[in-house]
């Protein structure tokens, strides 16, 4: 949505611009990139409240916001709104959130991927929630144990990992789909 990509270059133009202006060059480079392995216990905790919180939500308005994704007229018609801000609230605070551990310009790398990983593979939310988790948490796994081994900063090799299993993705049901009878 074009009102997130506003609110994202923005948001990213005034931090970067403050911290610059207030802090110094690695304060920049932190603010940027993120550092997943420097987190504190405050970040965790707050990690693990907007995570709690997004699952309990999508758990008990699973149904609404469905409805909203697929026929918002139909919503509406039923007298159902607010569902979709609801879903942009939640997908802010995670954002948000994850500033710290993977910077401002890498942030969306971790909402976006598994989720585009999952799309190739199944059109049904269920399934697609599920392969998206399992491709976050194997791209963080791969990713930090690359991190580790070739001396790599961490944020970047959780994307990149990412990255590469939504091409290997692509690559895998495009040649499945060729080799389907019509």
């Amino acid at each position: 949505d074009a009102g997130l990509v506003v609110f994202y270059l923005v948001a990213l133009a005034l931090g970067v611009t403050l911290v610059a202006y207030f802090g110094s060059n690695s304060d920049v480079l932190r603010v940027l990139f993120g550092t997943v392995l420097a987190i504190d216990a405050t970040a965790l905790l707050q990690i693990a409240t907007v995570s709690s919180i997004t699952v309990l939500a999508i758990a008990v308005f699973y149904r609404a916001m469905m409805v909203e994704a697929f026929d918002p007229v139909f919503l509406r018609l039923s007298g159902g709104h607010g569902w979709r801000v609801l879903f942009m609230l939640l997908l802010l605070l995670n954002l948000t959130v994850s500033f710290q551990a993977f910077g401002t310009l890498l942030a969306i790398g971790p909402v976006l991927l598994p989720a585009a990983i999952a799309r190739c593979w199944t059109n049904r939310p269920g399934p697609m929630m599920a392969l998206a988790v399992l491709a976050g948490l194997v791209a963080s796994y791969v990713g930090l144990l690359l991190s580790y081994h070739r001396n790599l900063p961490s944020g970047p090799a959780i994307v990149m990992v990412a990255g590469l299993l939504y091409g290997a993705s692509l690559l895998l049901t495009a040649g499945l789909a060729a080799l389907k009878p019509t």
